[in-house]
């Protein structure tokens, strides 16, 4: 095997601590009973894809999303049950991700959206003060703006043409194994974190 230069990494689950469980409540409390069935770890409905590749904006989502489960309450009740799922991140994820820089090529590969990119990214700013957390890689790549997301292969290709990365010396980390899967399609080592594994066990 060649010598891995590059590291790409997911967030959720990864970097930042998320609940899925905490907006399905979150969505229940507000009146919706199958948020399940929209949006998940494993799937995401036809408006979710839409949402997290920017092919809809967030006023269109939060209209199409009161339309097709009926609910009857305003964007912000929206927004605040959406962004129930994003916890914290763990400093020691945080101090390993910092000691990468000098050894590694790092990047970020994300499926989310806006509503979400702006909650994390003001969270993370709150939890650690000074370096914004995209300043932690050579590129942030978020679904919601390269208009491509996981575990599709050709968003794993666009990210290797606009990064010019050798796929066969990269490394990529995420928490779902399909999207591993589509990181494997392309010619990456794929590292999938199960059963409470987290970044510190990789030895890396």
């Amino acid at each position: 095997m060649e010598k891995i230069e590059t590291i790409i990494l997911d967030l959720g689950g990864v970097l930042l601590n998320i609940s899925f469980e905490a907006t399905e409540k979150a969505f229940e409390s507000i009146g919706l009973t199958n948020f399940h069935q929209y949006f998940s770890q494993y799937k995401a409905s036809p408006l979710f894809e839409q949402l997290e590749t920017g092919v809809v904006s967030e006023q269109e989502f939060f209209t199409y999303f009161r339309k097709e489960t009926g609910l009857d309450v305003d964007d912000e009740t929206i927004t605040t049950a959406w962004n129930a799922m994003l916890l914290d991140f763990p400093p020691e994820r945080i101090e390993w991700l910092r000691s990468l820089e000098n050894r590694y090529r790092v990047f970020l590969f994300s499926n989310t959206n806006s509503i979400h990119h702006e909650a994390f990214q003001l969270k993370f700013s709150a939890e650690f003060p000074g370096k914004p957390f995209d300043l932690h890689f050579e590129k942030a790549y978020y679904s919601h703006l390269l208009g491509k997301r996981k575990p599709y292969v050709d968003a794993f290709e666009a990210l290797i043409r606009d990064a010019n990365i050798n796929p066969a010396t990269a490394i990529f980390i995420d928490d779902t194994k399909t999207n591993i899967e589509g990181a494997q399609q392309v010619g990456m080592k794929g590292i999938f974190l199960t059963n409470g594994e987290t970044v510190l066990d990789l030895g890396i």
